[in-house]
């Protein structure tokens, strides 16, 4: 295939914000060519969680989803957000269909070893079925995949969105041109997170080790560029990060930070 397949990832912040989401959602849907939309959880579980009086437990940072937080996780992630989006897409003209990674068996995870840190029921990807998700795409389908995996046991797994999206993006490229979009509520990768003026439109790994070892890049950033920059070395063509609601101009590359491999 000659057209580029865009795979997007957008952030819970975009989830939590109703006109931010209508607006990037109007830009995917008018994106050309075959297309895959990635999308977190935003803070309606924790919102629901703390309505059922159901504690919630953080360790650096990230959520340990014991059995009960893994059942509000399936319903408003795989439920209520997926297919509200799936909704907003059909209305917009795109035909599209909600999955988790145990729909047509997508993507396979195996439970997060519980050493040093017991995180429960999280997964961590151990393959994605590249067979499936081309037959998806080739049919003119856009799939919109909820942050969520399954161990091939029974048993559904709360995986990070990131995550997903590199390895949707990583099984693609074997077939096709692939352009994956980490986005968010920032224009890019910025030294000063309160000054978007100070935007690194370019990217590679060495400069990438220079910012974090100065404490300019930290906190969430770091994932999304460990996933990003593991995109670009598995053979993804072009890996962009910027703000969701401009996605037109990350793509004319007006805005956001470009990755590229060390010269």
């Amino acid at each position: 295939m000659d057209q580029t397949v865009n795979v997007v990832k957008i952030g819970g912040n975009i989830i939590n914000d109703p006109q931010a989401l209508n607006t990037v959602l109007d830009h995917f849907a008018r994106l050309d060519g075959p297309k895959v939309l990635i999308h977190g959880g935003g803070k309606l579980a924790t919102d629901l969680a703390g309505k059922l009086g159901i504690p919630q437990t953080m360790v650096q940072g990230r959520r340990v989803t014991d059995q009960e937080t893994l059942r509000i996780a399936i319903m408003v992630y795989g439920g209520w957000i997926n297919k509200s989006i799936v909704a907003g897409l059909q209305a917009r003209g795109l035909s599209a269909v909600g999955v988790s990674g145990a729909d047509f068996d997508l993507i396979r995870a195996m439970k997060r070893n519980p050493v040093p840190v017991d995180y429960g029921f999280v997964g961590d990807i151990t393959g994605v079925n590249s067979k499936a998700l081309n037959t998806l795409i080739q049919t003119g389908t856009t799939p919109v995949f909820a942050p969520l995996s399954h161990d091939g046991k029974g048993s559904l797994l709360n995986t990070n969105a990131d995550t997903i999206a590199y390895e949707v993006a990583k099984a693609l490229a074997h077939a096709f041109q692939v352009r994956l979009l980490f986005t968010f509520e920032k224009e890019g990768v910025l030294l000063d997170v309160s000054d978007e003026s100070t935007l690194v439109k370019d990217l590679t790994p060495g400069r990438y080790a220079e910012l974090r070892a100065q404490g300019k890049i930290t906190d969430g950033m770091i994932p999304k560029l460990e996933n990003a920059f593991r995109a670009i070395e598995a053979g993804v063509s072009e890996v962009i990060l910027g703000k969701a609601e401009v996605l037109p101009r990350l793509i004319e590359r007006s805005t956001g930070t470009r990755l590229y491999r060390n010269a």
